[in-house]
């Protein structure tokens, strides 16, 4: 039997690209145990130091501690979001609340607490201190402050268990949903139950019915979202009306795979919280430490825009029902909005499928265009093996040659793999710790056609490459000195910015003639297409910014319930609609983008109180796009200022300055309501 466990040493592969080939899942349970004894042991020595606190002596030691933790951690975590089985789910469960107390150990440590607040004083007054290091200890001064440093022992005991429980709810919420989006997947017995789907659609079905021993059937797997893809295209009422009811049903049918009795309990706890640590809601907790500032100032911005959405969305279903000439409800909408755009524009989007094939897609679109704007090639490295066979790896390199990473993409979508899109890091550059390059990884959820049939995207699949591939950007290009800082160590309303702002490559012309090729015939797309393309860009944009500012209001409302409000709710589906009404978003033709019990993004950690943060960043994206168009475009001097002032910075510094550094002001939301249609 092999004794060595591979994560527990730095991986010997290209840029420490974990060894997923030798990685088996025994591995992990020991290797967090040693991990997290490894950092104990660190902080121990830390806190015992007899010498005064300085920043040397504090800061240089706990940032250099958990290296191995956080080694396993990106593994492990790679893993269950892309390659999940029944045993690390099971293993999610049981170590999640492990890891909260040990993340806990660490934030709500009274000595560590002192001694970084201590070299916090110590470096206000040492002219030579950079401004790194300055925001490094009143990053952690204030990360501890906000977890409950400063409580009384009894108060600390109580967070940290709520912190436990959570992160199990937490992990309970992602697994039940991922089985009951495969439970839910919809079986068509005959190919013209699905009539307007294209050959590379029936052939993605056929491939799912065939994995699941379902031969001569059809299968629509369900994407994250509440809209389904293919509802644009089933010109079967029936057939939209299955898709959709799947789609509302995740996680509401009782039963093992049900999720509201566990979200019901994040709530409360998550407002428990709030109250020990001194805050009347879970959202002024969420808000406190990025760039909104406050629930308040999130409510402010978002209401407003909800209620020009959502009367923008009337005017819309009134055009489509009288296309219609007949109600239109939600699992219509998509298919009649396309009939529209088709009838006004002369333009159907699914017909464009074949113009999107992937490989083109990436090579000339999305690789295209970083390399237009920041002058960095690609060279895939088939012997390095990611996390499973279907993940492909890259190796980047700078305009000198230099090696800047790896950039990982597992593009199909899989029973195993949780529902939507992502970015991951699994090292980050950090030259205290003489890391100098990166290894960044995409997912994505298209559906894989059968074998030796092309890959056609559709436009929203485009889309996502492009604003996953702008976080990649973001991972690859952060040079700081500090692992805390590293990546896309940013606020969450503002790390979706710099992925928003590589959307704008999608239509750039130059970069749209290069990867818009018909898959047979090589022809670019028609320019008259391009303009109609363009021309439809406020089209639907009442119907889009309400489902998202549902969800994104939704979140918020469950996230400003006191403890006492919190206790009092029971019915998850009375409480969503009373919040939908009360920001005039209950029109039941636009359902939120994720009702409650499959809202992965608030109740499965990362987004709580804080999905706003997509619209939040599309101000400054919007912004930021103008600036491109009066500066020229996608010039090179254009990316590498962008790069440098922007991207480079990781969370080295104050998110706002670097944007007013690269932007030359503060950002305005005009551009965004033009965008939106909001103006």
């Amino acid at each position: 039997m092999e004794t060595r466990n591979p994560l527990l040493s730095p991986s010997p592969l290209p840029h420490g690209l974990p060894p997923f080939g030798e990685i088996r899942e025994e591995h992990f349970e020991p290797a967090f145990d040693a991990g997290i004894a490894q950092q104990i042991a660190e902080l121990e020595a830390l806190v015992s130091d007899p010498e005064p606190p300085t920043f040397a002596n504090t800061m240089v030691p706990l940032e250099l501690s958990g290296q191995t933790l956080q080694r396993v951690e990106y593994a492990f975590w790679t893993l269950t979001g892309s390659e999940s089985t029944p045993f690390l789910r099971d293993l999610e469960e049981r170590i999640a609340p492990r890891l909260a107390a040990h993340h806990d150990a660490i934030l709500l440590n009274a000595s560590l607490y002192a001694r970084v607040t201590a070299a916090r004083d110590d470096l206000a007054a040492d002219p030579s201190a950079t401004p790194e290091m300055r925001h490094l200890v009143e990053q952690w001064h204030r990360r501890m402050a906000l977890a409950g440093a400063g409580l009384d022992e009894t108060a600390k005991q109580w967070v940290s268990a709520i912190n436990q429980r959570l992160s199990e709810l937490q992990s309970r919420f992602e697994s039940r949903l991922l089985e009951d989006t495969n439970a839910l997947a919809v079986v068509f017995d005959r190919p013209e139950e699905l009539d307007g789907l294209g050959e590379s659609e029936l052939s993605a079905a056929a491939s799912a019915a065939a994995a699941r021993g379902l031969e001569g059937k059809h299968v629509l797997t369900l994407a994250l979202p509440t809209s389904q893809p293919a509802l644009a295209q089933l010109r079967s009422p029936r057939a939209r009306g299955r898709l959709m009811w799947a789609s509302r049903e995740r996680g509401s049918r009782g039963g093992d795979f049900d999720t509201r009795d566990t979200l019901l309990e994040i709530v409360r706890l998550r407002a428990r919280r709030a109250r020990l640590l001194g805050f009347r809601t879970h959202a002024d907790v969420a808000t406190a430490d990025e760039t909104a500032g406050s629930a308040a100032a999130v409510a402010a911005m978002l209401e407003p825009l909800a209620r020009i959405a959502a009367e923008n969305a009337r005017r819309e279903l009134a055009e489509l029902e009288a296309l219609a000439g007949d109600g239109v409800g939600a699992a219509d909408w998509p298919y009649w909005s396309e009939q529209l755009r088709a009838k006004r524009f002369a333009l159907d989007t699914a017909a464009l499928r074949p113009w999107f094939e992937a490989e083109r897609v990436l090579r000339d679109g999305v690789f295209g265009a970083a390399n237009a704007l920041y002058g960095i090639t690609f060279a895939e490295r088939p012997e390095l093996h990611g996390w499973n066979d279907e993940t492909r790896v890259f190796e980047v390199r700078d305009e000198d040659g230099s090696s800047i990473g790896l950039y990982l993409l597992d593009l199909y979508r899989r029973d195993s793999k949780r529902g939507g899109a992502w970015m991951h890091e699994l090292v980050t550059t950090a030259s205290l710790l003489g890391q100098d390059t990166a290894v960044v990884g995409n997912n994505l959820n298209v559906p894989k056609p059968a074998a030796g049939e092309p890959t056609l995207l559709t436009l929203d699949e485009v889309s996502t490459l492009f604003h996953e591939f702008g976080h990649a950007l973001h991972g690859l290009f952060a040079r700081v000195t500090y692992p805390s800082l590293a990546g896309t160590t940013y606020q969450r309303d503002f790390v979706e910015f710099p992925s928003q702002v590589n959307e704008m490559c999608m239509l750039w012309p130059e970069v749209l003639d290069r990867y818009a090729r018909h898959v047979e015939t090589g022809e670019p797309l028609p320019t008259e297409v391009v303009s109609r393309l363009r021309a439809t860009e406020t089209f639907n944009q009442g119907y889009l910014t309400s489902e998202y500012l549902a969800a994104a209001l939704l979140d918020q409302a469950w996230h400003t319930l006191t403890a006492e409000e919190a206790e009092a709710v029971t019915d998850v589906g009375a409480f969503e609609a009373a919040a939908l009404a009360r920001v005039g978003l209950d029109n039941p033709a636009v359902p939120p983008r994720y009702q409650s019990p499959y809202f992965q993004h608030t109740f499965g950690g990362g987004y709580d109180a804080r999905y706003y943060g997509y619209i939040w960043s599309e101000v400054l994206d919007a912004d930021t796009v103008e600036w491109f168009k009066e500066h020229g475009g996608l010039r090179r001097e254009n990316g590498q200022r962008f790069r440098e002032r922007l991207l480079a910075r990781g969370g080295s510094t104050d998110p706002l300055e670097a944007y007013r550094d690269f932007r030359g002001r503060d950002p305005i939301i005009e551009p965004l309501l033009q965008r939106r249609g909001l103006a």
